[in-house]
Protein backbone atom coordinates (compact mmCIF):
# COMPACT_ATOMS: atom_id res chain seq x y z
CA UNK A 1 0.00 0.00 0.00
CA UNK A 2 1.12 3.58 -1.34
CA UNK A 3 1.91 6.51 1.78
CA UNK A 4 -0.60 8.73 1.19
CA UNK A 5 -0.08 12.67 1.03
CA UNK A 6 -2.44 15.59 0.89
CA UNK A 7 -0.44 18.73 -1.09
CA UNK A 8 -1.64 21.72 0.15
CA UNK A 9 -0.28 24.44 -2.35
CA UNK A 10 -2.40 27.72 -3.48
CA UNK A 11 -0.85 27.25 -7.18
CA UNK A 12 -2.19 25.15 -9.99
CA UNK A 13 1.09 25.00 -11.59
CA UNK A 14 3.00 23.63 -8.33
CA UNK A 15 0.50 20.99 -7.40
CA UNK A 16 0.55 19.94 -11.00
CA UNK A 17 4.11 19.56 -11.06
CA UNK A 18 4.29 17.64 -7.67
CA UNK A 19 1.19 15.56 -8.76
CA UNK A 20 3.93 14.83 -12.07
CA UNK A 21 6.37 14.19 -9.61
CA UNK A 22 4.85 11.55 -8.30
CA UNK A 23 2.57 10.10 -11.06
CA UNK A 24 3.95 6.57 -11.56
CA UNK A 25 5.98 6.42 -7.95
CA UNK A 26 5.61 2.86 -6.87
CA UNK A 27 5.73 4.40 -2.79
CA UNK A 28 3.89 7.76 -2.46
CA UNK A 29 0.86 9.03 -3.98
CA UNK A 30 -0.76 12.63 -3.60
CA UNK A 31 -4.34 11.14 -3.41
CA UNK A 32 -5.95 14.89 -2.04
CA UNK A 33 -4.80 17.90 -3.18
CA UNK A 34 -6.27 21.60 -1.13
CA UNK A 35 -5.76 25.48 -2.41
CA UNK A 36 -5.66 26.66 1.31
CA UNK A 37 -5.56 25.58 5.24
CA UNK A 38 -8.99 25.52 5.42
CA UNK A 39 -9.40 23.37 2.32
CA UNK A 40 -7.19 20.84 3.63
CA UNK A 41 -8.45 20.71 6.81
CA UNK A 42 -11.70 19.83 5.67
CA UNK A 43 -9.68 16.74 3.92
CA UNK A 44 -8.57 15.79 7.23
CA UNK A 45 -11.86 14.81 8.61
CA UNK A 46 -12.68 12.18 6.56
CA UNK A 47 -9.45 10.96 4.90
CA UNK A 48 -6.77 8.88 5.87
CA UNK A 49 -3.52 10.69 5.42
CA UNK A 50 0.02 9.90 6.23
CA UNK A 51 1.87 12.87 5.16
CA UNK A 52 0.78 16.57 4.80
CA UNK A 53 2.86 18.34 2.62
CA UNK A 54 2.01 21.99 2.60
CA UNK A 55 3.24 25.35 1.82
CA UNK A 56 2.79 28.13 4.17
CA UNK A 57 1.73 31.55 1.97
CA UNK A 58 -1.79 30.42 1.30
CA UNK A 59 -4.80 32.74 0.99
CA UNK A 60 -7.33 32.23 3.94
CA UNK A 61 -5.88 30.19 5.96
CA UNK A 62 -1.71 29.96 5.89
CA UNK A 63 0.60 26.95 6.57
CA UNK A 64 1.35 28.43 9.99
CA UNK A 65 -2.37 28.22 10.87
CA UNK A 66 -2.73 24.88 9.12
CA UNK A 67 -0.13 23.59 11.25
CA UNK A 68 -1.38 24.91 14.81
CA UNK A 69 -4.77 22.97 13.91
CA UNK A 70 -3.11 20.11 12.52
CA UNK A 71 -1.07 20.00 16.16
CA UNK A 72 -4.41 20.03 18.21
CA UNK A 73 -6.20 17.67 16.08
CA UNK A 74 -4.38 15.30 14.02
CA UNK A 75 -1.17 14.93 16.38
CA UNK A 76 -0.21 11.43 14.44
CA UNK A 77 -0.06 13.34 11.20
CA UNK A 78 3.56 13.86 9.43
CA UNK A 79 4.18 17.35 8.17
CA UNK A 80 6.51 17.77 5.45
CA UNK A 81 7.22 21.50 4.51
CA UNK A 82 7.37 22.80 0.93
CA UNK A 83 7.79 26.50 0.41
CA UNK A 84 9.59 29.14 -1.35
CA UNK A 85 10.27 30.90 1.97
CA UNK A 86 13.90 30.52 3.41
CA UNK A 87 13.82 32.99 6.86
CA UNK A 88 14.73 31.63 9.62
CA UNK A 89 11.68 33.02 11.67
CA UNK A 90 9.12 31.16 9.25
CA UNK A 91 11.60 27.92 9.46
CA UNK A 92 11.50 27.99 13.22
CA UNK A 93 8.11 28.31 13.91
CA UNK A 94 7.23 25.53 11.43
CA UNK A 95 9.67 23.08 13.00
CA UNK A 96 8.09 24.22 16.57
CA UNK A 97 4.51 23.42 15.61
CA UNK A 98 5.86 20.09 14.57
CA UNK A 99 6.93 20.01 11.48
CA UNK A 100 9.48 17.19 10.25
CA UNK A 101 10.57 18.54 7.30
CA UNK A 102 11.36 21.65 5.08
CA UNK A 103 12.50 21.61 1.96
CA UNK A 104 12.59 24.62 -0.94
CA UNK A 105 10.37 24.74 -4.35
CA UNK A 106 13.66 24.25 -6.42
CA UNK A 107 13.76 21.28 -4.88
CA UNK A 108 14.38 17.75 -7.34
CA UNK A 109 12.25 14.68 -7.19
CA UNK A 110 14.97 12.75 -5.76
CA UNK A 111 15.45 15.30 -2.70
CA UNK A 112 12.25 15.50 -1.94
CA UNK A 113 11.78 11.55 -2.08
CA UNK A 114 14.88 11.19 0.37
CA UNK A 115 13.07 14.16 2.52
CA UNK A 116 9.66 12.01 2.71
CA UNK A 117 11.79 8.53 3.08
CA UNK A 118 13.08 10.17 6.26
CA UNK A 119 10.01 11.26 8.01
CA UNK A 120 8.22 8.08 7.60
CA UNK A 121 10.86 6.49 9.08
CA UNK A 122 10.48 8.78 12.01
CA UNK A 123 13.31 11.05 11.38
CA UNK A 124 13.69 14.57 10.23
CA UNK A 125 15.01 16.45 7.07
CA UNK A 126 15.98 19.74 6.05
CA UNK A 127 17.13 20.98 2.58
CA UNK A 128 20.99 22.22 2.85
CA UNK A 129 20.03 25.83 2.74
CA UNK A 130 17.12 25.37 5.36
CA UNK A 131 20.04 24.17 7.40
CA UNK A 132 22.18 26.46 6.75
CA UNK A 133 20.17 29.01 7.51
CA UNK A 134 18.86 27.51 10.72
CA UNK A 135 22.45 27.38 11.79
CA UNK A 136 23.30 30.56 10.82
CA UNK A 137 20.23 32.18 12.85
CA UNK A 138 21.28 30.56 16.11
CA UNK A 139 24.98 31.78 15.24
CA UNK A 140 23.82 35.52 15.68
CA UNK A 141 22.55 34.97 18.92
CA UNK A 142 24.13 36.64 22.05
CA UNK A 143 24.84 34.21 24.68
CA UNK A 144 21.75 35.43 26.67
CA UNK A 145 19.23 34.72 23.60
CA UNK A 146 20.18 31.03 23.78
CA UNK A 147 17.42 28.76 23.84
CA UNK A 148 19.01 25.80 25.08
CA UNK A 149 19.93 25.20 28.47
CA UNK A 150 23.70 23.43 29.18
CA UNK A 151 24.20 20.23 30.67
CA UNK A 152 27.09 17.54 30.13
CA UNK A 153 26.97 14.87 27.62
CA UNK A 154 29.20 12.07 27.53
CA UNK A 155 31.95 11.93 24.98
CA UNK A 156 29.93 8.80 23.14
CA UNK A 157 26.82 11.67 22.99
CA UNK A 158 28.75 14.15 21.66
CA UNK A 159 30.44 12.11 18.84
CA UNK A 160 26.52 11.23 17.99
CA UNK A 161 25.62 14.50 18.20
CA UNK A 162 28.40 16.13 15.90
CA UNK A 163 27.29 13.59 13.04
CA UNK A 164 23.61 14.66 13.77
CA UNK A 165 24.91 17.91 12.80
CA UNK A 166 26.90 16.68 10.20
CA UNK A 167 23.65 14.99 8.68
CA UNK A 168 24.31 11.22 8.81
CA UNK A 169 21.60 8.92 8.88
CA UNK A 170 21.10 7.04 11.68
CA UNK A 171 22.71 3.86 9.32
CA UNK A 172 25.30 5.56 8.47
CA UNK A 173 26.01 6.88 12.26
CA UNK A 174 25.57 3.04 13.18
CA UNK A 175 28.25 1.95 10.63
CA UNK A 176 30.76 4.39 11.41
CA UNK A 177 30.15 3.66 14.91
CA UNK A 178 30.11 0.35 14.76
CA UNK A 179 27.09 0.06 16.71
CA UNK A 180 23.60 -0.72 15.91
CA UNK A 181 20.48 1.66 14.42
CA UNK A 182 18.29 0.61 17.81
CA UNK A 183 21.49 1.94 20.05
CA UNK A 184 21.84 5.10 17.52
CA UNK A 185 17.82 5.59 18.63
CA UNK A 186 18.12 5.14 21.79
CA UNK A 187 21.38 7.88 21.77
CA UNK A 188 19.32 10.07 20.24
CA UNK A 189 16.51 9.78 22.73
CA UNK A 190 19.02 10.12 25.46
CA UNK A 191 20.06 13.65 23.48
CA UNK A 192 16.34 14.84 23.11
CA UNK A 193 15.53 14.38 26.78
CA UNK A 194 18.83 15.69 28.21
CA UNK A 195 19.04 18.38 26.06
CA UNK A 196 15.24 18.89 26.14
CA UNK A 197 14.81 19.40 22.37
CA UNK A 198 12.12 18.42 20.94
CA UNK A 199 13.55 17.34 17.12
CA UNK A 200 17.13 17.60 15.41
CA UNK A 201 16.48 20.95 14.64
CA UNK A 202 16.48 21.25 18.41
CA UNK A 203 19.62 19.12 18.72
CA UNK A 204 21.34 21.66 15.74
CA UNK A 205 20.63 24.49 18.33
CA UNK A 206 22.23 23.12 20.98
CA UNK A 207 25.28 21.86 19.30
CA UNK A 208 25.97 25.28 17.72
CA UNK A 209 25.43 27.54 21.20
CA UNK A 210 27.41 24.96 23.36
CA UNK A 211 30.45 25.22 20.39
CA UNK A 212 30.00 21.35 19.83
CA UNK A 213 30.64 22.23 16.07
Amino acid sequence: MKTTILLVDDHDMIRDAIKFYFKDDPDYEICEEAQNGLEALEILKTKKIDILLTDINMPEMNGIELMESVRQNHKELKVLVLSMINEASYINKMIALGASGYVLKNTSKSEMRDALNKIMKGEDYYADAVYKTIVNSIARKAPKQRLTIDVPLSEREREILLLIVNEYTNQEIADKLFISTRTVESHKRNLLEKTGCKNVAGLVMYAVERNIV
